[in-house]
């Protein structure tokens, strides 16, 4: 299993460029729709936890799937796999970019980059949203919408308003808290 997860995210690190949330669409694609190892709402869920933990998204979710398939040797070769890549290539770019930095080709391949990077960021987005419509929990009898209307709230606090995110997360969690609350007593 080690080899087959490092494959994996050795992969998905090599062809990605923009981060862990490029990465997201990538990891889905292999991990659920291809290996089956984990399902959607699972991976939801792992998107989720990766982002509230410290550090990268793409090492967060290396480590929660490695884990899940593989134990510590299926954690050691997500996470390796991850950031390989990401590592080679920063290294290769120190080695030569302070003597390209400056050429013409080399600015525009950047400056060209930035949409695809964009789109990258923003289908997961646009994926997880739909699925938090379908997802969720009936049980609670919250509107599908409301997860929706948070998300972008908080995405405004924090792009227009300057909030740090951190105060938006625990404004969130608070906020759910009270509201499952307010409909479990309804239901009693």
């Amino acid at each position: 299993m080690f080899w087959q997860l490092f494959y994996t995210y050795l992969k998905i690190g090599t062809f990605t460029l923009g981060g862990g949330y490029a990465m997201l669409p990538l990891i889905q694609r292999e991990v659920v729709d291809r290996k089956g190892w984990i399902d959607e709402k699972e991976f939801l869920n792992m998107i989720a936890l990766a982002q509230a933990a410290p550090g990268l998204i793409a090492v967060n979710s290396a480590i929660f799937i490695g884990w899940r398939v593989g134990g510590w040797k299926g954690v050691a070769g997500a996470v390796l796999g991850a950031v390989l890549p990401s590592f080679l290539i920063i290294l290769a770019i120190a080695m030569v970019f302070s003597e390209w930095k400056e050429l013409p080709a080399v600015e525009a391949v950047f400056k060209g980059v930035r949409p695809a990077v964009v789109a990258l960021i923003a289908a997961p987005l646009v994926k997880m949203a739909r699925a938090a419509l379908k997802n969720r929990d009936d049980s609670l009898e919250i509107s599908g919408y409301l997860p929706l209307l948070i998300s972008l709230v908080a995405a405004l606090l924090i792009w227009l308003g300057h909030v740090n995110p951190v105060w938006v997360i625990t404004a969130t969690i608070l906020i759910t808290l009270v509201v499952v609350d307010i409909v479990e007593r309804r239901r009693k």
